[in-house]
């Protein structure tokens, strides 16, 4: 039988713990998730550094025309690189067999084959260090049951996406190593840095949305600005438009040529319009109208920034206007950039850094969008 307690006792942490044992169970519980969505969330920011790296050196790739170097697709096996100089010889006698080197690259040393080799080799490779991060960390956080409620599709859709992302990969590279081409298909390119795009796209925004709790998430939720969301999301759509007219200008080296701004030829529009056959040909493979479509495109893109800039000074959350802010700065910069780089003729360091301007453009709309959707507690001092 229980003694009673006299009303004056001292009622001590461990009596009311026994009391009441759930208290300190859903505290433990509680921290124990908190800690699970900040060990999820800094794998992701690991995997959107990893990324950010690829879209850069597979830039570089292209603009040192390496990506057809290799002309096979092993995904396991590509992984070691020739070693001896009969493994080399045998790369670059299957490089001799395609339209590059017989109508461009005929008399290329192996030493400047090898420059070129090690630039698609080390793409290829970060592609399977990628995938690596990916599926080991995935299978330890679902193994220790790490992964929260409703976060087990989204991981694993990663991974897939990476898996895809691979094989539009080959489908991009194959498509220069017949017919004559010299350079892989503009639009193949454009899908393949599409895919990127959207799957660092999705790694950004779950990493914002895992710093912050499912409860806080929720308070957030309830102040939407759902104009300056919706308006950032139709920003965002153009934004990826833009990058996608970009790599199709990439693809055909559209920005070396037409070097005049804001004219083209001396002209508003470029000469020999739709000269190609059949017509749908020249809406990828026609540098003056590839380059004319980026320039409007790009000038929509800034009206439309300056438009949404305009309706967030209504909001009343000033990290949200802040936000946008940023975003608008970014697209002038990143405009400013485009024009430089076309005035000189695109030369890979200008190009490059055009590129890193479109990756951080890309998370400055994210962030934004995400601020609109779940906006912070406004400070009222």
């Amino acid at each position: 039988m229980v003694s009673k307690r006299s009303i004056f006792e001292e009622v001590s942490d461990f009596d009311t713990e026994r009391a009441n044992p759930k208290i300190k169970t859903g505290i433990i519980e509680k921290a124990e998730l908190i800690s699970d969505r900040i060990q999820i969330r800094a794998w992701l920011i690991c995997l959107s550094l990893l990324l950010v790296f690829m879209i850069l050196v597979g830039g570089l790739t292209r603009l040192t025309d390496s990506g057809l170097s290799i002309t096979e697709w092993k995904p396991i096996l590509g992984a070691l690189p020739p070693v001896t100089e009969q493994a080399w010889d045998l790369e670059f006698e299957k490089y001799k067999l395609i339209p590059e080197y017989i109508l461009q690259n005929s008399g290329m040393l192996l030493s400047e084959f090898k420059i070129i080799y090690w630039w698609e080799w080390g793409h290829r490779q970060l592609g399977r260090i990628i995938g690596l991060v990916w599926f080991l960390g995935f299978s330890w956080f679902l193994v220790s049951k790490k992964i929260p409620v409703g976060w087990t599709g989204r991981l694993l859709t990663l991974g897939a996406l990476g898996g895809f992302q691979g094989a539009v990969g080959w489908w991009m590279v194959s498509s220069g190593l017949s017919n004559n081409m010299l350079d892989v298909a503009s639009y193949r390119l454009a899908t393949h840095l599409g895919i990127a795009f959207i799957i660092l796209g999705f790694i950004l925004w779950y990493t914002l949305i895992l710093g912050l709790s499912e409860a806080d998430l929720l308070v957030r939720l309830r102040t939407r600005d759902q104009s300056i969301y919706s308006k950032s999301t139709g920003l965002m759509h153009l934004i990826f438009l833009q990058i996608l007219l970009g790599a199709l200008v990439a693809g055909i080296d559209a920005g070396r040529n037409y070097v005049d701004w804001p004219l083209m030829a001396g002209g508003f529009l470029p000469p020999d319009l739709f000269a190609l056959e059949p017509v749908w040909r020249n809406f990828f493979e026609d540098d003056g109208l590839v380059q004319f479509i980026h320039r409007m495109s790009g000038y929509i893109l800034f009206l439309f920034g300056i438009y949404v800039w305009f309706r967030s000074r209504k909001s009343g959350n000033s990290q949200i206007r802040n936000a946008i802010s940023l975003v608008m700065l970014v697209i002038f910069l990143q405009m400013t950039i485009g024009v430089i780089t076309v005035m000189y003729s695109s030369p890979w360091h200008i190009a490059i850094f055009h590129q890193f301007g479109a990756i951080v453009l890309w998370y400055a709309i994210i962030r934004a969008r995400f601020l609109a959707a779940f906006p912070p507690k406004q400070s009222l001092s």
